[in-house]
């Protein structure tokens, strides 16, 4: 091989390198991505004052939950507790998710059981046992009623959703628990 046939391959390579990067400004100055002013999702949680004044007076719900139990609807609640279903299981036996199954939840141990589900250290210490207005004042503030809590939902605001929810865990059970009626 001669010298001049040398010099048509490197030119040939210098010439491809130089085409390609050339091609490659080009290319980046007519389709240049836009950026986001801010990157990634702003996902929405409720943040809790520091003193625990402020977090038990966002804890407590505006009306009864017997008043309200008196009028929520089981369907409703089957409905309005599919954003449930991201983390919890409902029917009878079924797995634990990123949370414990619910079925047959209402006056059952908190912290303890539910097939073997692993509670945060927050919710063993709580003890006790999971009274309708115990769940009441837990779906209406997770992190308010068990600080410390893993459970990551913000809650459920609005008093006849709530509710609703409530009748609907009751009723997933062997044997529902009567629903509290509204003191005269």
């Amino acid at each position: 091989m001669d010298s001049f046939e040398l010099n048509k391959i490197i030119g040939a390579v210098l010439g491809t390198c130089l085409i390609l990067l050339v091609t490659s400004f080009t290319a980046q100055a007519l389709f240049s991505p836009k950026m986001p002013e801010k990157p990634g999702f702003e996902i929405a949680v409720k943040e809790t004052a520091g003193d625990k004044e402020g977090a038990a007076a966002a804890a407590a719900p505006s009306e009864p939950i017997e008043k309200l139990l008196q009028t929520a609807s089981v369907e409703k609640g089957a409905s309005a507790a599919k954003k449930c279903g991201a983390c919890h299981t409902f029917e009878k036996g079924g797995p634990n998710r990123v949370g414990p199954n619910l079925f047959g939840i209402v006056d059952d141990h908190r912290g303890e059981g539910r097939n073997g589900f692993n509670f945060s250290a927050a919710m063993k210490a709580k003890g006790g046992t999971w009274t309708i207005d115990d769940l009441n004042k837990f779906i209406a503030n997770p992190k308010g009623f068990v600080p410390g809590t893993a459970m990551g939902f913000a809650g459920i605001p609005k008093d006849s959703e709530r509710a609703d929810v409530i009748a609907y865990l009751n009723s997933l059970s062997d044997s529902p628990k009567p629903l509290p009626t509204a003191a005269k």
